[in-house]
């Protein structure tokens, strides 16, 4: 067993991935490759207005919303989300999610270690 404190874990600017847009995106990876070949478990923080470009994933994905409010869309509109909140996004489903005009958000993103995902937009 090992506990993961979040404070402990650095925070890495992902602003420059091609995926993302906005001012700043930055992520904690909190199991990744070093500790499960089953998991990916992540907390990412948006600055406001940042978010992903339009993608799909191999995998299903699931957004559990930490703080702030924020969204998640696909092509026919978005849904406001706030701390609390999960979003179920199921395998092959073009979606985008981030902060919105009222401020910083952060999600915890969960998904198999082997998923991939293809930028759309």
């Amino acid at each position: 067993m090992q506990v993961i404190r979040t404070t402990e874990v650095p925070e890495i600017d992902n602003t420059h991935r091609e995926i993302f847009v906005g001012s700043k995106v930055a992520m904690r990876s909190l199991v990744g490759d070093d500790l499960s070949e089953t998991y990916r478990f992540n907390i990412v923080t948006f600055a406001q207005d940042s978010r992903t470009k339009f993608h799909t994933h191999t995998c299903d994905q699931i957004l559990y919303a930490t703080e702030g409010t924020g969204m998640v869309g696909t092509r026919d509109g978005d849904v406001e989300i706030s701390a609390g909140d999960t979003a179920f996004i199921p395998a092959g489903e073009e979606h985008r999610h981030g902060a919105n005009e009222k401020g910083p958000f952060s999600h915890i993103s969960l998904q198999t270690a082997t998923c991939q995902t293809e930028v759309i937009e």
